[in-house]
C-alpha cells in the first residue's frame, strides 16, 4: 500500500465514520424526541424520510461527478454541510424544523458513501477491492459502537439536543480532515470509448438501464435497505416502550449491532474476494431475513440481543459487497454512476419504509408488523438476486 493509498482509506474511514454515524443516531436519540416534539412515531418516520429523501436526490449527482472531476472539495463541502444540519438539529422544535435540518443533513451525507467507496477502489489492486471497501466500511459500525457508549452519557447529562450538537462538531472535524487528505484517483481512460467526462449523463444511464444486472442488483439494495433501516430505526424504542428495559440498555442493542456488524464487514467482505460477491449477498439477505423475524417475537432482552447479533453480522458486510459488485460487473468507468443511481433505488425503499414501520406501529400498537415489513423485504432482496447467478462479471 502506497502513502496515497493509506491517507485515502484514512480519510474514507472517518468519511464513513461519521456519516453513518449521523444516520444511525436517530434512532438513538428518537426515544426523547418524541415526547419533547410531541411527535407520533408515524411523524418520526416521516423526520428520517427527509433525511432520505435528500440523500437520494443528491447521490446519483455525486456518483456522477465522482466519475468525471476532483472530489476533494466535494467531499470537503458536502460532510461540512452533514455537520450543519446535523448540529441544527439540535435546535428542532417542531416537525417541519425538524424535516428540513435533517433533510439538510441528509444532502451532506448523499457524499458519504459514493464518492467514498469508489475513490478508494480506484485506488486499490482489483482483487482487493471488498477488503478495501471493508476496511473502510468500518468506519460506519464504529462510529455506531461509539454512538451507543456516548450519546445516552451527553442524553443523561444534559439532552438529546447536546447529542445532535455534538455529531455537528464531529462533521465539521472530518471536512478538515477531507480537505487534507483526499487525493484523486489515476484518471480511468477507455481505449474504444473515451475517459468517463467525455461522456453525457444522460448516455451513461442509456447504457446502464440495457444491462438485466443493473436492475437486478439495483433492486435487491432497495429491498435490503427498506429492511435494514427499520431495525435501526425503532429497536431502541420496541426495547424501552415496549420490552420496558431501561433506555442505557436499549442503547446499547445498537452498539451489539454495531460489533456484529463490523465482525460480517471484516469475514464476509474479504470472503467476497475468494468466492464471489453474489454467494455472500445472498447469505447476508437470509442473515437479515433472520434477524427481524426473531425480534418481532422476542420478549426477553437476551432474545432481543441474540436475534441482534445475526441481524448486525448480515448487515455490515452489505455495504462493501454490494459497492465492489458495481465494479465486477459494469465497466469500471461507470462505477460511481452505477452506485449512484442505485441510491435512488436505495433512497426510494429507505423513504418509504420508516414512514410504514411507524405506521404499522401506530395502528397496532406493537412491533410485530414493523418486523415482519422488514424480514419481507429481506427476503425479496435474496429472491431478486437469484437471476444474476448466471451473469458473468465484467472485471
Amino acid at each position: 500500500m502506497n502513502r496515497n493509498t493509506g491517507t485515502i482509506i484514512t480519510a474514507g474511514f472517518f468519511t464513513i465514520f461519521i456519516s453513518y454515524t449521523v444516520r444511525y443516531s436517530y434512532g438513538l436519540l428518537l426515544p426523547f424526541m418524541l415526547p419533547s416534539l410531541g411527535i407520533s412515531n408515524a411523524q418520526a418516520g416521516a423526520i428520517y424520510s427527509s433525511y432520505f429523501i435528500a440523500y437520494t436526490l443528491f447521490s446519483p449527482v455525486l456518483g456522477f461527478i465522482t466519475d468525471r472531476y476532483a472530489v476533494r472539495y466535494m467531499l470537503t463541502f458536502f460532510i461540512a454541510l452533514l455537520g450543519l444540519g446535523s448540529f441544527l438539529m439540535s435546535c428542532a422544535g417542531s416537525l417541519i424544523s425538524a424535516c428540513i435540518f435533517f433533510a439538510i443533513a441528509g444532502i451532506g451525507q448523499s457524499a458519504g458513501w459514493v464518492p467514498v467507496v469508489t475513490v478508494v477502489q480506484r485506488w486499490v489492486d482489483p482483487g482487493k477491492r471488498g477488503t478495501a471497501v471493508a476496511t473502510v466500511d468500518t468506519g460506519s459500525g464504529i462510529g455506531v459502537i461509539i454512538a451507543g457508549l456516548v450519546l445516552p452519557l451527553i442524553v443523561s447529562g444534559l439532552d438529546w439536543r447536546w447529542g445532535w450538537r455534538s455529531l455537528g462538531i464531529m462533521g465539521f472535524l472530518v471536512a478538515g480532515l477531507n480537505y487534507l487528505f483526499i487525493k484523486n484517483p489515476p484518471k480511468i481512460h477507455d481505449a474504444q470509448n473515451g475517459s468517463p467526462s467525455s461522456i453525457p449523463f444522460l448516455q451513461v444511464i442509456r447504457e446502464l438501464i440495457k444491462i438485466p444486472a443493473f436492475w437486478f442488483i439495483g433492486l435487491s439494495y432497495m429491498m435490503i435497505c427498506s429492511c435494514i433501516i427499520i431495525p435501526f430505526t425503532f429497536l431502541p424504542s420496541y426495547a424501552t416502550r415496549t420490552l420496558e428495559i431501561p433506555y442505557a440498555k436499549s442503547a446499547l442493542l445498537i452498539t451489539i449491532l454495531a460489533v456484529s456488524g463490523i465482525a460480517g464487514k471484516l469475514t464476509l467482505g474479504p470472503f467476497s474476494d475468494r468466492i464471489g460477491r453474489l454467494r455472500i449477498m445472498l447469505l447476508c439477505a437470509a442473515l437479515t431475513t433472520i434477524g427481524p423475524l426473531c425480534m418481532a417475537f422476542s420478549d426477553t432482552y437476551s432474545a432481543l440481543t441474540a436475534s441482534t447479533v445475526v441481524f448486525g453480522f448480515g448487515y455490515g458486510s452489505l455495504w462493501p459487497v454490494y459497492a465492489a459488485a458495481s465494479h465486477d460487473f459494469f465497466p469500471e468507468k461507470y462505477s460511481g454512476s452505477v452506485i449512484g443511481l442505485w441510491t435512488l433505488l436505495l433512497g426510494a425503499g429507505s423513504i418509504i419504509s420508516p414512514i410504514a414501520a411507524g405506521w404499522a406501529v401506530d395502528i397496532t400498537g406493537h412491533y410485530t408488523l414493523t418486523f415482519g415489513l422488514a424480514a419481507s423485504a429481506a427476503v425479496t432482496a435474496g429472491l431478486l438476486l437469484i437471476p444474476v447467478i448466471h451473469i458473468k462479471p465484467e472485471n
